[in-house]
């Protein structure tokens, strides 16, 4: 068995100086996968250096301080590779792909529509250029894919639905869509697999207005998986109750 956990850290520099360490110790992961890192790679080598016996994996972005991805694991991976390979949509950081025996591990940032959605074009296009790289990839071995997705999926996957519906970035149709093409060809939602009619079940919540006490929250961080992979997973865990950033951890247990 090896369990996989997920977290956007909402800047790893930040998160470090909280609890993040001790949280790591009591989540135990063989692998985990962050995203938001906020760093150079130099900087989260240097932030996660009292990390023992494991192996750091990062991708930053040109831009200082925003986006990013990394990985820790105890698990040698045959190999690692960066971005997607389509130059407008590599300058972020935002994926960082683990190659083991039995499956690739993609971790991901899916980039944000932002304020007054002034991305949402750029995210449509992102979202078909990362479902085509994740096909090309499958094609040599299932895939599981992680990470910060930055949609709810469906209306049981947001605490106020219809306030957000196509108002709220992370709730537009064009992301739901993007959303749907991913499991439609052939990734399956982990969690919503496992706990389909479970609710209250978010991984996100605002800042503001007390919105993680009222549990006023998103399910917007997933696993994702191959579905020759689903048999595998053995469970799939949101871990509501670890601070630190806005987003909480998320992650499988595969028996593999």
């Amino acid at each position: 068995m090896i369990r996989i956990a997920s977290w956007n850290v909402n800047g790893i520099r930040a998160i470090a100086k909280k609890s993040f360490f001790t949280d790591l110790e009591q989540l135990d992961p063989d692998i985990i996968c962050m995203q938001e890192t906020k760093a150079r790679e130099d900087q989260v080598a240097e932030t996660l250096m009292s990390v023992n016996h494991n192996l750091i994996y990062s991708n930053s972005a040109i831009r200082p301080g925003y986006s990013g991805t990394a990985v820790i694991s105890k698990i040698q991976p045959l190999n690692v590779m960066k971005d997607i390979g389509i130059k407008e949509h590599d300058t972020e950081g935002r994926v960082l792909c683990l190659e083991f025996d039995q499956f690739f591990l993609v971790n991901v940032y899916v980039p944000n529509s932002g304020a007054e959605l002034a991305r949402l074009p750029y995210r449509q296009e992102w979202d078909k250029a990362f479902f085509g790289y994740l096909k090309d990839l499958e094609r040599k071995k299932p895939i599981i894919v992680c990470g910060d997705l930055n949609v709810a999926h469906k209306s049981i996957d947001l605490a106020r639905p219809k306030e957000n519906y196509n108002k709220a970035a992370g709730y537009m149709q064009e992301e739901i869509d993007g959303m749907d093409r991913l499991t439609e060809g052939g990734f399956a939602d982990t969690f919503r697999h496992l706990y389909p009619d479970q609710t209250g079940r978010y991984s996100w919540w605002s800042f503001r207005a007390g919105a993680r006490s009222k549990n006023i929250g998103w399910r917007i961080d997933y696993f994702l998986v191959s579905r020759s992979l689903l048999p595998r997973v053995k469970d799939a865990f949101i871990h509501e109750e670890i601070t630190g950033s806005d987003h909480c951890p998320v992650g499988i247990i595969l028996d593999i």
